[in-house]
């Protein structure tokens, strides 16, 4: 038997509740900062940035956050998500592991970014916002905060990174179908975007240019709010009816993982599947092995220091404490363009820290010759993104295979790659190359790093 099967659940089972890892942590993550006094950040803080229902979430510990009824009315247009077990892939590899994935390309753009852009969307509008301002690298957040905006009558206005911008013209035009304003960052439009024009007037942009200028926009009016895609606690929160319905999920497939794979970035869809599993083994369920993979070309968990930063290049924001490659890192324009991050959330950064998970990264190349075996196994396209992801799961079968052993992988397949044709177009005429970042410009990065006691 080596069909794919499929592992769904009908709509009374779509999760009542996020989970929040905070409550299980055995030790704290440590605080939000603010950048002008060094001390820890209070909810007037963040109130000029975000509505106050998300900045409790952000704060809170308690081990489970109700999802409102109106959300979970959303959701259902897409959720629960199946999973899947990848019986042709894994006789493709002769493995005598279980590969499971769990699939969010089923969303309506594709990816598992709507699950926080619709929570957000509702508690914006509830608080009376009119406008949010956000920033995307490949589009695939600036696309499910367009679509949520649509939902609870907000305007959007996404910064969306320049390299993204001219790569993937189709998520821009995806935006503009759910009614967003898109702009190249950096753009004229902010200080924060003059700067960097000023200084590099050929920039590719970045994500924690985009960010600033998407914040800088935010707290000039009093109707509109900033929205973050990643990264934040209340994002990875958002995220966890991924895990929450996998849990079920593989209950119904009478299989446990032994392996977890996702890609980083900021680390939301990561979060999102690995959360749950890793708060019933802090709670003493079984152990296993998480494996969080990012690109060669920016390695924030691999290579980039556990520290106070700020996560935007202007230096608007809070500081954080996450693995980081200095918030001034402009990353080389690789196709993935959602994992050109210059930091990584500070709760996979503290599980990291607390030895809960392990990362590895890849080059591009490796990565697209991974999603091209996978899609022609199991008749997915993955986003390149996505596509990290996938060479983990595949490495780890085959290492199932060297050492004669039956382990259960799940991984994240966080999205489609239908809008990201360019790059495999790239990848089968050879034009893709395995690009390396700047290691003088990392260490310059690295060195402004903001003086806090770490």
């Amino acid at each position: 038997m080596d069909e794919t099967v499929k592992y769904t659940l009908d709509e009374s089972r779509l999760p009542e509740a996020w989970y929040n890892v905070a409550a299980d942590l055995p030790e704290p993550p440590a605080p939000v900062l603010h950048p002008g006094t060094g001390q820890p950040v209070g909810p007037d803080d963040l109130a000029p940035l975000f509505p106050m229902e998300v900045i409790l979430q952000e704060v809170s510990t308690d081990e489970r956050i109700p999802i409102p009824e109106e959300v979970r009315d959303v959701y259902r247009l897409w959720r629960p998500t199946p999973l899947y077990r990848a019986r042709r892939l894994e006789k493709a590899l002769d493995t005598p592991a279980r590969i499971f994935y769990k699939y969010e390309g089923v969303s309506p753009t594709g990816s598992h970014k709507p699950n926080t852009a619709v929570a957000q969307g509702f508690y914006n509008a509830r608080e009376g916002v009119k406008r949010i301002t956000t920033e995307t690298g490949a589009g695939q957040w600036g696309s499910s905060l367009a679509f949520a905006g649509q939902l609870f009558g907000l305007e959007i206005d996404v910064y969306m990174v320049r390299i993204s911008y001219q790569q993937k013209p189709y998520r821009r035009a995806l935006m503009e179908t759910f009614g967003a304003r898109c702009v190249a960052s950096p753009s004229e439009e902010t200080a924060s975007g003059r700067a960097i024009l000023a200084e590099h007037p050929d920039s590719n942009g970045s994500l924690g240019i985009a960010i600033s200028e998407a914040v800088e926009m935010a707290v000039q009016r009093d109707d509109t709010k900033y929205s973050l895609g990643s990264v934040l606690n209340h994002v990875l929160l958002h995220q966890t009816v991924i895990g929450e319905e996998a849990i079920a999920q593989m209950d119904l497939a009478d299989a446990y993982p032994d392996v977890l794979i996702g890609c980083t970035g900021g680390g939301s869809n990561f979060a999102g599947l690995v959360f749950p599993f890793i708060g019933q083994k802090l709670r003493g369920g079984a152990d296993m092995r998480v494996i969080a993979v990012e690109p060669a070309a920016c390695p924030t968990l691999t290579r980039g220091e556990l520290a106070y930063d700020f996560g935007d290049t202007g230096h608007l924001t809070p500081l954080v404490k996450m693995h980081t490659l200095g918030s001034t890192f402009v990353p080389p324009g690789f196709h993935a363009g959602g994992l050109r991050y210059h930091g990584m959330a500070p709760l996979v950064s503290h599980l990291h820290k607390l030895g809960l998970i392990e990362a590895r990264a890849y080059h591009q190349t490796q990565v697209f010759e991974a999603g091209v075996r996978f899609a022609r196994a199991e008749g997915i396209v993955p986003a390149p993104e996505a596509n990290h992801a996938v060479k983990a799961a595949i490495d780890e079968a085959l290492r199932c295979r060297e050492e004669g052993v039956s382990e259960t992988i799940l991984f994240n397949l966080s999205g489609h790659g239908h809008f990201d044709m360019a790059a495999y177009t790239d990848h089968f005429a050879g034009k893709l190359e395995d690009i390396e970042y700047d290691e003088a410009e990392l260490a310059t990065a690295l060195a402004a790093l903001p003086p806090v006691a770490v």
